[in-house]
């Protein structure tokens, strides 16, 4: 018998608990999307949950940064190829990511720091079991998460989408080694 709260990924043909969230794009991404996602193999979700709800979610997919996505050229070699400065020249169109595509915490459990732990979970997760090469996390962060992500670590990718409902952050990896575990 597993023991509760417990993290699992969703897998096909699993009940998903009631999920109470506010947030209507990340309550329907859950119940509607994250299965669909799953078959089609453009996302994997995985579900925080207690014996009777869902306390938190979220979703990742391979993703990544590209010299292009940016505002300038310019701009992305001064605040993100700055961070692969002391690495030997290695320069690309494109390094890669993992996305956190949704990530949602149950209305009756924020501010408890669920999110700051889950999205600890993901950062180390990627750096000690980081399977296919990932320099970084990104995310769309919804207006209202802005601050959140922020106090992660998150740093904005452009400022095109300052007036948007969302804005692309990211996250370097290589520079929270803080955050191995050794196994």
């Amino acid at each position: 018998m597993s023991e509760y709260p417990r993290l699992i990924k969703l897998i096909p043909d699993k009940t998903i608990k009631p999920f109470n969230c506010d947030h209507e794009q990340l309550r329907g991404f859950l119940f509607e999307n994250a299965m669909e996602h799953i078959h089609t193999l453009l996302a994997q979700t995985y579900i925080f949950e207690d014996i009777k709800s869902t306390i938190a979610y979220f979703s990742v997919s391979n993703d990544a940064i590209r010299v292009d996505d940016s505002h300038s050229k310019n701009w992305f070699r001064r605040n993100v190829l700055k961070l692969l400065s002391h690495e030997k020249s290695i320069k690309y169109d494109a390094y890669p990511a993992v996305k956190v595509g949704r990530f949602a915490v149950a209305d009756e459990f924020r501010g408890k720091d669920v999110g700051t732990k889950l999205m600890s979970w993901i950062k180390r997760y990627f750096i000690n079991k980081n399977k296919t090469g990932c320099r970084f996390i990104t995310v769309d962060a919804y207006k209202e998460a802005l601050g959140f992500y922020e106090k992660m670590g998150f740093k904005y990718l452009t400022k095109e989408d300052e007036n948007h409902e969302t804005r692309h952050m990211y996250f370097d990896l290589a520079h929270h080694i803080d955050l191995i575990i050794h196994e």
